[in-house]
Order: structure tokens, then sequence, then C-alpha cells
């Protein structure tokens, strides 16, 4: 079964992303914000990342630069799920090392089509 690390800060968005990614047969863990992510990615892997840009104590973007520079996360997918819709934070997404960019409100059937996709 493949693992999707889900960094979200509102407990809404958690459970109703795990809910539809445990739908699709994913298993999922969560973390609260990047820094509780890091944390769990330091001695865990995933098959795959989805966070949300906007969070306290370590951002999306940070997170996603952090799990870069681990030799186990170089090549993992690391999907950003946001409100924020601007080229520029997308291009900060990228230049961080992003696979993708998904805009909030979410669809739960594009939602696991994406990571489908990118996870094949």
């Amino acid at each position: 079964m493949q693992s999707v690390l889900v960094v979200d800060d509102s407990a809404s968005i958690r459970s109703l992303i795990t809910y539809v990614l445990e739908q699709a047969g994913y298993a999922v863990v969560v973390a609260e914000d990047g820094e509780a992510a890091l944390e769990y990615a330091r001695t865990n892997a995933v098959d795959l990342v989805l966070t949300d840009v906007n969070m306290p104590k370590l951002d999306g973007i940070g997170l996603t630069k952090a799990l870069r520079e681990l030799p186990h996360y170089r090549f993992v997918p690391l999907l950003v799920l946001t409100t924020e819709s601007g080229t520029d934070k997308k291009m900060e997404g990228k230049a961080a090392g992003a696979t993708g960019w998904i805009v909030k409100p979410v669809d739960p059937v594009q939602l696991v089509g994406t990571i489908r996709k990118v996870l094949s």
C-alpha cells in the first residue's frame, strides 16, 4: 500500500483529505505543520507528500526545501495543496522542489487522479 504524508494546519482539511485518500486505498500519515512533518520525515519514508503552503512554524515552501535535502526524499513527489494560485508562489514552490501544485478547494476525484498519475 502506498503512503501519503498530509501536512495542513487545518484539522478539517486533514480529515477530509485523509478520508478521501484512505477510500482510494492509500495509507495516510498526518502532520499539523511543516515542523512536525519534517520531524516525521527524518526517520520515516512515504511515497508522496501533500502539503499546504501557509502554516505556522514551517510553511510548505520551507518544508519542501528541507525535504529535498533529505537523501530519501530527493525523488519523492511533493504536491502543494493551497489557496495560493499566483504565479510567483508557484515559481517559488517549483524552485523549492515541488512536483506539482493543486489549488483549494480541491475536487476529491481530481486529487486522487493527480496522486495516482504522479505515483505511477
